[in-house]
């Protein structure tokens, strides 16, 4: 939305602006709270509907689809549109999506006990990174609001360092976020590119940015953050420290410099000021300060082309956390994505969660018995932060004590309470960490039996009507209760007893909230009406009379049912508070239920997809029984997320030694980049505690992981595919390391071949000599594979095909060695390019290979080099016969060769690279002894020399 628009709508509407001496009280009221929020569209409260008036009013009409209708007074016509409060998330969430921030101006004050106009005041100010509403909220997802600060100097481990008004990049810059719904806070720092690269991963949906903060924008435009300016005076240090006091103690000791004090100070007023200034937020209790370094980092790009959260294929859905979520509560699935967006770094750390997947997935009753228990717990972590908030209500309590209800259960259900043995153990949990989160399921139980006594078991939503606070909890209540029953039953008798005394049928008992309790008697037996009775109300047909005594019982019965409901309130308010202060408690409590229930997530995959439990190891720098070339082992291999939408998958091996790279060449479809990225899958799912989808896999820890796969653009950013790619490239050759992990996937096609070559070339030779990090570096610049015999840690793999006649199959399986067709045609045929297009492709195909060969003569070198695994007897002679005659041909080439002095002396003293020297070596072949793989190879190798010499 343009600026000018926004501004029109926010804060004071200028239609208020322009008539507010001569406003009403009530839309001064209005006024005030406009201008006292500035950036945000005012809603306020009218009896039972959120209105806004004039400009603000038509956005709201335009934006929520409701009808713009007009209020008049004695000072002239207003534009006012509304939403009902009943059901105004949905209304909300369409501002929301619309950009706007939303401060609710709330009735603060009684209106039946208002002297004169209602007191008003805005309780919450809405904004996409500070939703608190269920309704607003996706179940089981985090929902950040973060704060940049530029640090003081020029940066330096201390922390200290900032962005100044050069921008610089190696400035520090200060990162915090807090997720408002749950009480979640992450603070953290680094350089400029380090902060972004924290951004990608927190996901926040709204930043806030100090003064000289460098710009951050985020990876992807549609689903990114929403940036913003705030108070300046927020991000000083010593605002900063002044927030952060109440939350622990010496703050200014607690962080990494300046920076991250500031950035934390900041985006907790923020987080203060959205829900209401009501003062410290009491259960954001724990405010954790990490390292990056600390975690597996994981790029944007990483995470967009591994399709760890999202998968943007066309008509595709499935993810790698949709792979791994068989989570039974919103807890569980919210701390399994943490851990999938920081997989871990440290070897101990990870062997701890695969013993517990382990434990778990040998204990199938364990397993199913957690599922079940788990499944009926809340979102504790939501729920205490209402409750601290003081905006829970009766519902929110039970829903508490239902989840403190399934905690003997869970830790009876790990302990083996049933009898289940496992290897003939009895003393369970067997592990470490199980037995860790056993002890840490805090069952709370004074909490569960205070809710238990004082809540009724079906509440009604609103606290203030009566009817939540269970009988026996309170003897003044219940005194008050039967006072009321007893006058309700004294009501109830008193038709029948009025009937039988004045003769009159017809007559009855009845209530109404203007009026309360009357006795009615139609017009036709007035002249039977006692004496006693008192008239209180005409109709058209009949008279409303009370008794002394019916005015009496009556109030008895208001006045009881009113103290009732007042006394209620206060119990209720009373409870909510008793169980707030246990807040630090219920939230360890969340934390192990989420612990839990991500690992039994974990477990399930594992056995119900067939995965393994991974071997880790060591760093060659953690001792001397490290071996230092111990890299990424996995036998049959699979794609997590492929192998769940196909019907068949073939699985492949991997082996790259510490420090290797493998050069991956083959036909386009053959799979080449799903063996890239299955490989890379099973680093992160290894490093976040999970099982692996293979036959067996060791794996190294890895600290980076870097990709440069598919190729896509940035127009909006000024970027085409090839600066894409570039920009991706160049992270990777400045950053990546020893312990890094890189995938490159068709590096320099958005060039001339000559440029891309050379670059892709470069690039391969620079990770090796001088990153030595472990690279899959997919291509179809077949002559990067002669870096195997430049370079000693690079190996050829490609991806095997078949042709009979004129059609090809994708074998999808990789074996070693370098293929020396693409099959690129023959793929375009595939894809339904026109018969004259693909004709005319072969034609030019084979007008440019080498003249010793013909057309048909490449297609069949292709064959031999990307030929069926497994050939018959049959296809065993045809190759022999081919060769013979190859043989005959190369030997009298060779003789005509010799007697005409072509060869230099150089190839005549080493006898390779002329025709002798090929004849030599195809005399040496014996086919009958190969396997199909090595025999395919050794053509290959032939075929290379062929293409060299020509």
């Amino acid at each position: 939305m343009p600026t000018a628009d926004r501004e029109t709508v926010t804060g004071l509407p200028p239609g208020i602006a322009a008539a507010r001496e001569e406003l009403t009280p009530m839309l001064s009221q209005y006024a005030d709270l406009c201008a006292a929020h500035e950036d945000a569209l005012v809603l306020f409260q009218v009896g039972d509907f959120y209105e806004a008036f004039c400009e603000a009013a038509a956005a709201v009409a335009r934006v929520c689809e409701v009808t713009l209708t007009e209020r008049s007074d004695s000072t002239g016509d207003y534009p006012m549109a509304g939403v009902p409060i009943d059901n105004a998330a949905p209304y909300l969430e369409s501002l929301l999506d619309a950009g706007y921030r939303v401060a609710l101006g709330d009735q603060v004050e009684d209106a039946e006990q208002a002297s004169g106009l209602v007191d008003r005041a805005v309780t919450e100010v809405i904004t996409p990174g500070t939703v608190v509403e269920d309704e607003l909220l996706e179940a089981g997802t985090t929902n950040y609001v973060a704060a940049v600060a530029a640090g003081d100097g020029g940066g330096g481990s201390d922390g200290g360092g900032g962005s100044d008004e050069t921008g610089s990049e190696t400035a520090t810059v200060g990162l915090a976020a807090v997720d408002v719904s749950t009480g979640e806070f992450l603070v953290t720092s680094g350089d400029r590119d380090a902060v972004a690269e924290e951004l990608d991963r927190v996901a926040p949906a709204e930043l806030i940015a100090g003064p000289n903060a460098p710009d951050f924008d985020p990876s992807d435009a549609e689903r990114g953050w929403t940036t913003h300016a705030y108070d300046t005076g927020a991000f000083e240090r010593r605002a900063a420290i002044e927030r952060l006091e109440p939350y622990l103690p010496a703050p200014d000791r607690r962080f990494d410099g300046d920076a991250e004090l500031r950035a934390a100070g900041a985006v907790l007023a923020y987080a203060e000021y959205t829900q209401g200034d009501d003062g410290p937020l009491s259960y954001v209790t724990r405010i954790r300060r990490y390292d990056p370094r600390d975690r597996l980092r994981l790029d944007a790009a990483a995470q967009r082309s591994l399709e760890l959260f999202e998968n943007r294929g066309l008509g595709a859905s499935d993810t790698l956390f949709d792979a791994l979520d068989e989570t039974s509560c919103a807890l569980g699935r919210r701390c399994l994505e943490r851990w999938l967006r920081r997989p871990l770094v440290d070897a101990d750390a990870i062997r701890s969660r695969h013993d517990a997947v382990g434990e778990l997935a040998d204990r199938t009753l364990a397993r199913e018995g957690l599922a079940d228990a788990l499944g009926a717990a809340y979102d504790l972590e939501r729920l205490v932060g209402r409750i601290s908030r003081g905006r829970a209500d009766a519902r929110d309590l039970r829903s508490l004590h239902a989840t403190l209800a399934v905690v003997p259960a869970l830790k009876a259900t790990l302990a083996g309470a049933a009898g289940e043995r496992v290897d003939d153990e009895t003393d369970l949990p067997r592990t470490d960490r199980l037995r860790d989160l056993r002890d840490r399921l805090d069952e709370l139980t004074e909490v569960r039996e205070l809710i238990d006594d004082a809540i009724a078991a079906n509440p009604p939503p609103e606290i203030t009507e009566g009817g939540v606070i269970g009988s026996g909890f309170d003897d003044d209540l219940d005194d008050l209760r039967d006072t009321e029953r007893e006058g309700r039953e004294w009501v109830a008798d008193l038709e029948a007893a009025e009937r039988e005394r004045t003769g009159i049928d017809s007559l009855s008992v009845g209530h109404n909230q203007v009026h309360g309790y009357y006795i009615e008697v139609t017009d036709a037996n007035l002249d039977r009406v006692p004496d006693d009775y008192r008239r209180r109300q005409t109709l058209k047909n009949s008279e409303r009379y009370y008794t002394p005594d019916l005015k009496e019982r009556e109030e008895e019965i208001v006045g009881a049912a009113e103290r009732a409901d007042a006394l209620e309130y206060e119990l209720f308010v009373d409870v909510r508070g008793r169980v707030a202060d246990e807040t630090e408690r219920i939230q360890g409590l969340a934390d192990a239920i989420a612990e839990l229930d991500a690992l039994r997530s974990l477990a399930t995959v594992a056995v119900e997809r067939d995965y393994v439990r991974p071997e880790i190891v060591d760093d060659p720098a953690a001792g001397p029984d490290a071996d230092p070339d111990a890299g990424v082992e996995i036998e049959g291999g699979r794609h997590p997320v492929v192998e769940r939408a196909e019907e068949s998958f073939v699985p492949n091996d991997a082996d790259l030694p510490r420090g290797s790279i493998a050069v991956i060449t083959g036909p386009n479809m053959s799979g080449k980049s799903t063996y890239m990225r299955s490989v890379a899958l099973a680093v992160v799912l290894a490093q976040t505690g999970s099982f692996v989808p293979a036959q067996a896999a060791t794996l190294p820890v890895f600290d980076r992981l870097f990709t440069r796969v598919g190729a896509s653009d940035d127009i909006a950013g000024g970027q085409s595919t090839f600066m894409r790619e570039m920009s991706e490239l160049t992270e990777i050759l400045h950053d990546a390391g020893p312990n890094s992990l890189v995938l490159l996937d068709e590096v320099g096609r958005g060039t001339a071949t000559t440029d891309g070559r050379a670059i892709a070339r470069a690039a391969a030779e620079f990770i090796h000599d001088k990153l030595g990090a472990t690279a899959l570096f997919a291509t179809h610049y077949h002559g990067l594979t002669d870096l195997a015999e430049e370079r000693e840690r690079v190996f050829n793999l490609h991806f095997t095909a078949t042709r009979e006649g004129g059609d090809v199959t994708f074998l999808h399986r990789v074996v070693p060695g370098a293929s020396s067709s693409s099959y690129g045609v023959e793929v375009a045929e595939l894809a339904g390019v026109p018969a004259p297009v693909v004709e005319r492709s072969r034609s030019l195909v084979a007008a440019e290979t080498d003249g010793s060969e013909t057309g048909a003569d490449a297609e069949a070198t292709d064959t031999e080099a990307d030929g069926a695994d497994s050939p018959t007897d049959g296809e065993e002679e045809d190759a022999d016969a081919s060769l013979r005659e190859f043989l005959a041909e190369e030997t009298e080439g060779g003789e005509k060769g010799e007697s005409a002095g072509a060869a230099t002396d150089s190839d005549s003293a080493s006898g390779e690279g002329s025709a002798t020297g090929l004849t030599a070596a195809l005399r040496e072949l014996d086919l009958a002894r190969m396997t199909p793989i090595e025999a395919l190879n050794a053509l290959h190798d032939l075929q290379s020399r062929v293409d060299d010499d020509g």
